[in-house]
């Protein structure tokens, strides 16, 4: 090949090359404009917003130990409320933008609200969130003798895999109404000095029998039983010494007998903290996390709600895990009482008001877990780290339980988020016929108000010991500041 021959046929190769890369580029340039992607938010975000991130999480995690029940999560949310300057809300009170409210529902819920500057038929901003998690309840008489050792007989609350809550340290939180109409709390397992209690499980070595039970048999219901004791009274010969014991105890300490169970309410929830997970720190484990993860986000958004333009409103409810009934869970009045009795204050009619106003349903979405891929569509479910997850739909097989959000709705949503610089994903609750769950969305849609789920993803749900993302949890602070202030 002569030398002229070599040069045309190099400029030849280098004209292909820059044709060829030129065409990808192109090509690049329309998968970037045209396709969906989504990134870890770590490499999204800057600097200041990662020290935001972890910074928010700590304030989590000590609202998370400190917060294991739906009473108490209550208690200190009120405490947060009227340390901003929110007051108890009276129907027919004067308010003002700005003026901050709230109401106390049994000591179980709470619906707080910062009045806004658009007019009150223009509706308002709800995020609503549970505060009630699964658990061990205490049944109304629960104290037993058995082989010299003392039990409670508990009935579960809410979906848990039974055999999760055995062999692990649990804590006993309550309240005890006496036979004098008196009431007395009880919090015993979190201090290190403190007891605690646990539901026993068989030993590997005897437990064959037990083994050929199907999975959600083997523990069964009538099987967890809370063990709380084990010394009798004294040496007298009457029998039940060790459960007389225990009730001399509980009598020394809250002035409470056996028949004061019968008006009590008493919970057994894991006795160990929240804490951080990961040599990278990036995560948190703890329990209650469903819903709280939500609730507290939901919290501070409205704590940090200065001057919105619509009016804003949280709602911590009760009773989600167990469907919502109740007069302090969402399947009740108590939330359209509010809205109609605050669009009363400005001479409103509530339905207008709620037929005007938009919901971000709280709750958490289960997080893509690759030890178990198979119930989950990878197109279409959440990942840890990918922030807050945006969810159309929950319910079941066909939708079934769900208020199935608007695209319209969907389209306001997305909007928001992007305009307000917040990392989130999309996903559902798994394969379409591998199971689903509901949130509280659909009580909120049925009154005539815009409703879609927004919440954390969560690995390990409705465990003792759930794991959610640092990062995630910001995310859906960020996409509750955004939404409420709008």
């Amino acid at each position: 090949m002569t030398v002229p021959q070599r040069l045309y046929a190099e400029c030849r190769e280098e004209e292909e090359f820059l044709m060829k890369e030129s065409t990808k580029s192109v090509a690049k340039a329309k998968k970037e404009r045209l396709f969906r992607s989504t990134e870890h938010a770590g490499v999204r975000i800057s600097a200041e917003q990662q020290q935001a991130s972890e910074d928010f999480a700590q304030a989590y995690i000590r609202f998370l130990n400190a917060s294991k029940t739906e009473r108490e999560t209550v208690k200190n949310a009120v405490s947060l409320l009227e340390e901003k300057g929110f007051v108890p809300f009276v129907p027919g009170m004067t308010l003002q933008p700005g003026d901050k409210i709230y109401v106390n529902n049994r000591g179980k819920a709470v619906i707080a609200a910062v009045i806004g500057t658009a007019p009150i038929t223009e509706g308002v901003r709800l995020c609503a969130a549970h505060i009630d998690s699964p658990r061990i309840d205490m049944k109304q008489n629960p104290q037993y003798e058995d082989s010299e050792l003392a039990l409670f007989k508990t009935h579960y609350y809410g979906g848990i895999k039974k055999y999760q809550w055995t062999a692990i340290p649990l804590a006993l939180h309550g309240v005890v109404v006496k036979a004098d109409g008196t009431s007395v709390e009880v919090h015993i397992g979190e201090s290190a000095e403190d007891p605690v209690f646990c539901v026993t499980d068989l030993l590997p070595h005897l437990a064959s029998a037990q083994m050929k039970r199907p999975s959600n048999e083997l523990v069964r219901g009538e099987e967890l039983n809370l063990l709380v004791g084990s010394m009798p009274f004294n040496q007298d010969e009457e029998s039940e010494q060790v459960k007389l014991n225990i009730l001399h105890l509980l009598f020394e300490k809250y002035g409470i007998t056996e028949t004061d169970f019968l008006s009590a309410e008493l919970e057994a929830v894991p006795a160990f903290p929240a804490k951080e997970l990961g040599f990278d720190r990036s995560m948190i484990g703890g329990y209650g996390h469903d819903d709280r993860v939500c609730a507290y986000p939901a919290l501070r958004a409205l704590l940090d709600c200065e001057k919105p333009v619509h009016t804003a409103v949280t709602i911590l409810t009760d009773k989600e895990e167990t469907g919502s009934d109740g007069n302090t869970g969402l399947c009740s009045a108590y939330l359209p009482y509010f809205l109609e009795d605050l669009a009363d204050c400005f001479g409103a009619k509530g339905r207008h008001v709620m037929h005007a106003s938009q919901c971000l349903s709280a709750d958490v979405n289960a997080a893509f877990d690759p030890t178990f891929p198979d119930v989950m569509e990878r197109n279409n479910c959440a990942c840890l780290n990918h922030g807050v997850c945006v969810t159309k739909f929950t319910g079941a097989r066909g939708k079934s339980g769900t208020s199935d959000a608007s695209a319209e709705f969907v389209g306001t949503v997305r909007r928001l988020l992007d305009a307000g610089d917040v990392v989130w994903q999309t996903g559902e609750l798994g394969k379409v016929d591998a199971g689903g769950g509901g949130t509280v969305a659909a009580y909120i849609a049925n009154l005539d108000i815009d409703t879609i789920d927004v919440g954390v993803p969560v690995l390990s749900m409705h465990a003792p010991f759930e794991v959610v993302s640092k990062l995630d949890v910001y995310m859906t602070y960020r996409a509750f500041c955004v939404f409420l202030a709008s």
